[in-house]
C-alpha cells in the first residue's frame, strides 16, 4: 500500500510509509534539562517502541533529543504519522517533567526536524552519529558512559553493519 503524508508548519515535513527517520527536537529557549527531566524524556522515547514506531536509538542531550525510528503501521495498514509519534513523546514528557519539577508551561519547541534516511545513506551511520553525540559534546568518553541513551538491541548481542545482530561469543 502506498502511504505518503505531507504537512507544513515552519518547515515542510514529508513522510513515506515504511521509511526510517532521524528526528531532532530542542527545548524551548535551549533550556538545559536537569537529570530527572532527561530520565523522564528517555522513558517516554522507550514507551513508543514497538507500539507506534520501531526505535533504533534515542538520546536525550542537555537541550535536545535525537531519535532514529521507523513508524509502524496501524490496524488499517497506514503508518503512524511522525508528528503524532513525536507529539506523544514531547507531550507526555513535558507533562511528567513539569509535574516532577513543579514547573508549568511549554518545554519543547513546537517544530522538530525530520530527515528520511534514504537508500544511499547508512542506517548504521545515522545510529552512530546519534550515539556519538555525547562524545562530540564532551559529556562522555564513550556512548556507553552516557546515561540517557536508549537502544533497541540488548546486551549479549552485538550490532554489526553487515549482519545486523549476532550473538557475542562467550568464552
Amino acid at each position: 500500500m502506498f502511504d505518503y503524508r505531507a504537512y507544513r508548519r515552519n518547515l515542510p515535513h514529508y513522510q513515506n510509509g515504511g521509511k526510517t527517520y532521524l528526528v531532532t527536537f530542542i527545548t524551548l529557549r535551549r533550556w538545559i534539562l536537569p537529570p530527572l527531566a532527561r530520565d523522564i524524556a528517555i522513558e517516554e522515547i522507550a514507551a513508543v517502541h514497538q507500539e507506534y514506531a520501531f526505535i533504533h536509538v534515542g538520546i536525550v542531550m542537555p537541550d535536545h533529543v535525537h531519535i532514529v525510528m521507523q513508524p509502524l503501521w496501524d490496524k488499517a495498514g497506514i503508518t503512524y504519522a511522525l508528528y503524532m509519534i513525536i507529539g506523544r513523546i514531547k507531550g507526555r514528557s513535558a507533562r511528567f517533567i513539569n509535574l516532577a519539577l513543579g514547573r508549568r508551561g511549554p518545554l519543547w519547541c513546537d517544530e522538530s526536524h525530520d530527515h528520511q534516511i534514504r537508500n544511499d545513506e547508512s542506517l548504521g551511520e545515522k545510529i552512530d552519529y546519534v550515539l556519538q553525540n555525547p562524545v562530540r559534546k564532551g559529556l562522555a568518553r564513550t556512548p556507553d558512559e552516557y546515561r540517557w541513551i536508549w537502544r533497541w538491541w540488548v546486551e549479549g548481542l552485538e550490532r554489526t553493519r553487515e549482519d545486523g545482530l549476532k550473538p557475542v561469543p562467550t568464552s
